[in-house]
């Protein structure tokens, strides 16, 4: 349960149903859009997973294993990934990608010339970096604000395989049933 009373999207009319457009135009689907323009799904979901993981966001950690677990991988996969596992099935571009986002989300004002270096040298380009760089604050926004406001992940969330949901569950837990 939330913090401070909410209508969800699908039941607000009039002022509210205008404040949630004109938010999501604003702030959600153009701002993603712009930011996912130069990754792939798969960069742009292990960007935002490990961000979210960085900042303990059960929410964001679990919509986003859960896209990776339905679209590029299975969940046994994205729970090896969560746990950094020797096994997860990562290229090395992408698990330097995934601390570059981490480190990004915890530590921003500790990213180096190198670390960016770094990146190039996996063969990321700079608007692919600028980007990465911009899904894993983008992330911190939207986690944070989750969190503030008390918002729990959806129960449906305690349907998925219970491995990833336990690997996933960072933060606040999932809302019961």
């Amino acid at each position: 349960m939330a913090f401070i009373r909410t209508i969800p999207p699908a039941e607000a009319e009039g002022p509210v149903r205008d404040m949630y457009e004109r938010t999501q135009a604003q702030l959600g689907f153009l701002l993603l859009k712009s930011i996912r323009s130069n990754l792939s799904v798969r960069a742009y979901e292990l960007a935002t997973l490990a961000a979210a993981r960085a900042i303990r966001s059960t929410y964001c950690s679990l919509a986003h294993g859960s896209v990776l677990a339905e679209k590029v991988f299975d969940p046994a996969a994205v729970t090896a990934i969560a746990k950094s596992a020797p096994e997860a099935p990562l290229e090395p571009r992408e698990r330097a990608m995934m601390a570059f986002a981490e480190q990004v989300a915890l530590n921003a004002d500790r990213v180096t010339a190198a670390d960016v270096e770094g990146l190039r040298a996996h063969g990321y380009r700079d608007e692919e970096i600028f980007d990465i760089a911009a899904t894993a604050a983008a992330r911190c926004f939207f986690a944070k604000l989750v969190d503030a406001m008390g918002v729990q992940a959806d129960a449906s969330f305690n349907d998925i395989d219970p491995a990833m949901r336990a690997v996933l569950m960072v933060g606040r837990p999932v809302a019961a049933r």
